[in-house]
């Protein structure tokens, strides 16, 4: 382009004005076109933005505090421990947690430990030949305690290597089959969930007005039957998340309880109910996963009269159950409403882009509605006295 074309063009731009000029087209096709449009735009705003979205409230987000109380006991019976009953107090470890629950299921129990020097758990880092396989003083992230440099037999036809630990060591290589407690099945959790909209100062609870404590002593939540229960079976919960107890039981897991609470203030308050449902959290593909459900050990300490101490280690296999708190709260408020059909009403003024579009560059008709609805004007000053005041284009 010669640096005339660019001067004429930069001079356009900055001295060039343009000002909107109404066409009125008499035509169905381009009439019904602009109203199809206009009848679109206006679905979405009503359908979507004020039905749907409730464009007309202001929102506010649940803020919510969660207790837990399970009841059930079971009754085992082995040579460990014999006859023994497991209540409460045994199995929920710790006692008391934030928004979750810990519920015993399985165990690997090691009795009368105490401190001294034993054959280590046969691995492929410490079965042994002789002492020379074993190296004094060293400690494995994995094992049990510290090495002593002596090879010893582990049983009449393995030798290991030798720890200083806490004696006998646990033998975890085999998970107890069927779960040691399975008639945690049957156990029964209490939720008592409040939940707080600071912004419209409102608050609920789970347990609603109408329940009575006679009530609470015979029911049992079901989605269809009493949704609105607070007490819930351990076993329910996890079939209604898909997976079956009696296998959960055997590795553990954690489990999620969800509790949605969206609530539309602009109705009765009695409206605003929890909604509940469940899913199991941890990796499900036991078999592809390297360390498949939730342990963990601990260990409750004694002395005797000779002031030795010695230990019952227990690594507890069981199911978390996670609680989860969700929701909204709207009500009508001026400000979103005006601000949503002042949105609106600007977006009526697409149709008349897209309808711009369409007839000026896809009809036949183009360039004769472009001539009408274009015109290009002279200065009159900058003519002269030549007489021509405009042309049509």
């Amino acid at each position: 382009m010669s640096s005339g074309g660019c001067c004429r063009e930069v001079y356009s731009c900055i001295f060039d004005y343009n000002t909107p000029r109404i066409a009125l087209i008499k035509s169905r096709k381009v009439g019904l076109l602009n109203r199809v449009i206009q009848l679109l735009i206006l679905a979405y705003v009503i359908g979507w933005v004020f039905v749907w979205e409730k464009g007309y409230q202001e929102f506010d987000t649940v803020v919510s505090s969660v207790t837990s109380k399970v009841k059930g006991v079971a009754v085992t019976n082995t040579s460990e421990l014999g006859l023994r009953i497991w209540d409460v107090a045994d199995y929920i470890i710790p006692a008391q947690e934030e928004n979750a629950f810990f519920v015993m299921t399985n165990l690997i129990l090691t009795q009368n430990q105490t401190q001294g020097y034993c054959p280590e758990l046969p691995d492929t880092k410490t079965i042994c030949n002789s002492s020379h396989n074993c190296i004094p003083g060293q400690v494995d992230t994995y094992s049990n305690g510290l090495q002593t440099g002596r090879c010893v037999p582990y049983n009449r036809t393995v030798r290991t290597c030798e720890v200083f630990a806490w004696c006998p060591v646990e033998n975890d290589m085999k998970v107890p089959e069927p779960a040691f407690l399975k008639d945690a099945e049957n156990f029964t959790v209490l939720i008592k969930n409040n939940i707080w909209y600071p912004k419209f100062k409102f608050s609920k609870r789970n347990i609603l007005p109408n329940i009575s404590t006679d009530y609470l002593k015979s029911c049992r939540y079901d989605r269809v039957k009493d949704p609105f229960c607070p007490i819930f079976r351990l076993g329910n919960m996890v079939e209604e998340a898909g997976e079956y107890f009696q296998e959960m039981a055997i590795q553990g897991g954690v489990m999620g309880i969800q509790i949605s609470w969206n609530c539309d203030l602009d109705k009765k308050h009695t409206y605003c109910v929890p909604k509940y449902s469940f899913r199991r959290l941890d990796n499900r593909e036991l078999d592809h996963n390297v360390s498949p459900g939730y342990n963990f050990r601990y260990a409750k300490y004694y002395k005797d009269s000779n002031n030795t101490e010695s230990r019952t280690l227990m690594k507890v296999y069981g199911i978390r159950f996670d609680i989860l708190i969700f929701g909204t709260a709207g009500k009508f408020d001026i400000i979103p409403t005006m601000i949503n059909i002042g949105s609106g009403v600007a977006l009526l003024g697409v149709a008349t882009v897209l309808c711009d579009i369409i007839v000026f560059h896809f009809f036949k008709k183009r360039h004769y509605y472009r001539e009408k609805k274009f015109k290009h004007v002279e200065d009159y000053e900058e003519l002269g006295n030549n007489g021509s005041h405009g042309t049509d284009n």
